[in-house]
């Protein structure tokens, strides 16, 4: 089975445990998520924050987004442009964001761009992990393709439930060293 196929499968697989997951659990996972990343020294340390609004399939991240508010960090999220391709912009108050090309909240033009190496943490989704870092996204290559022009403090964000054994790595993946659960932060390189 190529790399593809096994990703293929392990979305499937991903997407059946998410399934299974009981009400409410993203919320709180989320709530517990934000918790455990803004005491990350790493999110002390940055004064420019990438997230990303989440889908009712992912963690909340409403949490994280008002905290770093709060916390009068820089936020940015992501703005889909094109095929495989995401800018970052800089959002200021969260009922402003619209819904974006796949429904995901976004913020709109007008909101200033935020290139990569002004980010000092970028908090990335996931639709799965395993323990060494490699992450299943959904098949698009956006964060991909950031990740790969970003060389900062990343971490993904993902339930329990959602860690894999293995997941397979292709030449342009690039391991994340922190995975953050709704128990755990986990140091993948330690």
């Amino acid at each position: 089975m190529t790399a593809f196929e096994q990703k293929a499968a392990l979305r499937l697989a991903a997407q059946r445990r998410i399934d299974a997951l009981p009400a409410g659990h993203l919320a709180a996972a989320g709530q517990a998520m934000a918790a455990l990343v803004t005491a990350l020294p790493e999110y002390g340390r940055a004064e420019t924050v990438l997230a990303f609004a989440s889908t009712v399939r992912e963690p909340d991240t409403g949490p994280l987004l008002e905290r770093a508010l709060r916390d009068s960090k820089t936020l940015a999220l992501p703005v889909c442009v094109g095929p495989g391709l995401m800018v970052c912009r800089q959002v200021r108050d969260l009922a402003a964001l619209r819904p974006g090309p796949y429904g995901i909240l976004e913020p709109d033009a007008s909101c200033p761009e935020i290139p990569p190496e002004r980010i000092s943490l970028a908090v990335v989704p996931c639709l799965a992990m395993d323990r060494a870092g490699h992450r299943l996204g959904h098949g698009g290559g956006y964060y991909d393709r950031f990740l790969a022009a970003y060389d900062g403090p990343a971490l993904a964000l993902c339930p329990q439930a959602l860690l894999f054994e293995h997941i397979p790595a292709q030449s342009w993946d690039r391991p994340l060293p922190v995975v953050v659960t709704e128990s755990a932060v986990l140091r993948t390189f330690d």
